[in-house]
């Protein structure tokens, strides 16, 4: 039986409708998930990021701690080069070396130097951003100040400088220099990268430009791969600063207890020197003298730990930097030794 036209045409709008409702019905279920799967690789990105973050403030607060802390060390040898040039036919104090430990001979015209010089730059660190000192620690601050009592590659001295600006120059020529691949210092005069992201950017290396400046692809599967791939360099990232946070900690205290038994011998050596008037090395009893040996090995001690470069460059920016353990255990071993070897 043949159909009339009129029946044939609606029943084809009819299918047609039907399979027009069913495609608008997938596509709206598939518009959905690609909405949803946007929103979830974003608002898992917002998390990683803040997750970064909260790491990163967290180390820097550590390391800008430990930085201040060695060049407030550092600083403090002024006193004890004032004294210990006071006192006449002082024998020459060689390097300590006992059951493992060694502590080299120190320059004593650099060690003055250096002592004044960071007066100018603790005046900068005050108002710089944070990381700043961080940056010292990680480069070793003793390294960065005699790095810094050199020229930039303009030839214009640092020591020139002072505050803020002597601060910014020392951590240009220590981003150019000993952390950073290649080397040679950047000039004075140059524009580099905040002080913020700079101090970062010593603590982390190269790769925390490329996390923090991805931003998500407008295409749900290609911004939820590229979530995923910028959150494996994050965890990375994170483990590394979690270490570097653990190891400053542990410096920190290493170098806070050496730096009591300093506090005390040199107290006691200016008793001797400034209160009894006592300049002459033969009029000492035994017990000033060895007071007065154990303060210059305690100030060796602190002047090579305050040496010890925390973070060594990766020289790859698809890698965060590393932490200097071999070298930090060390230090802290040593150190630790010294004190039992004293008390």
């Amino acid at each position: 039986m043949i159909m009339p036209i009129p029946i044939i045409l609606g029943v084809s709008a009819a299918i047609a409708a039907l399979v027009g409702i069913e495609r608008g019905v997938n596509g709206a279920v598939k518009m959905k998930e690609a909405n949803d799967t946007m929103e979830a690789a974003t608002s898992r990105h917002k998390r990683n990021i803040a997750s970064f973050t909260k790491k990163q403030t967290e180390t820097t607060i550590v390391m800008d701690k430990l930085g201040k802390l060695e060049l407030g060390i550092l600083g403090s040898f002024d006193k004890f080069s004032k004294i210990f040039e006071k006192i006449h036919n002082k024998p020459q104090f060689a390097s300590y070396e006992k059951n493992g430990v060694i502590i080299p001979e120190y320059n004593a015209e650099e060690l003055k130097k250096v002592s004044t010089f960071v007066g100018v730059l603790l005046g900068g660190i005050g108002g710089a951003a944070a990381g700043t000192a961080g940056g010292f620690a990680a480069a070793g601050a003793t390294t960065a100040v005699v790095m810094a009592l050199g020229a930039a590659s303009t030839g214009i001295p640092i020591a020139s400088l002072s505050g803020i600006a002597a601060t910014n120059a020392t951590l240009a020529l220590l981003g150019g220099g000993t952390l950073a691949a290649g080397g040679g210092g950047i000039a004075l005069g140059v524009t580099i990268l905040s002080a913020a992201t700079f101090g970062v950017g010593l603590l982390v290396g190269g790769i925390v430009f490329s996390i923090t400046g991805n931003s998500l692809s407008d295409k749900a599967d290609e911004a939820w791969g590229q979530m995923k791939k910028v959150e494996q360099e994050i965890d990375k990232i994170c483990a590394y600063l979690d270490e570097l946070k653990n190891y400053a900690t542990k410096y920190i205290q290493s170098l806070t207890d050496v730096k009591e038994v300093y506090d005390y011998h040199i107290n006691t050596l200016s008793y001797t020197v400034n209160n009894m008037k006592k300049t002459d090395w033969d009029t000492f009893s035994e017990e000033q003298k060895l007071i007065t040996e154990n303060t210059v090995l305690l100030v060796g001690l602190l002047y090579n730990m305050c040496k010890i470069q925390m973070v060594l460059s990766s020289n790859n920016e698809k890698e965060p930097n590393r932490v200097n353990k071999h070298e930090v255990e060390k230090a802290l071993s040593n150190s630790k030794a010294f004190l039992e070897s004293i008390a």
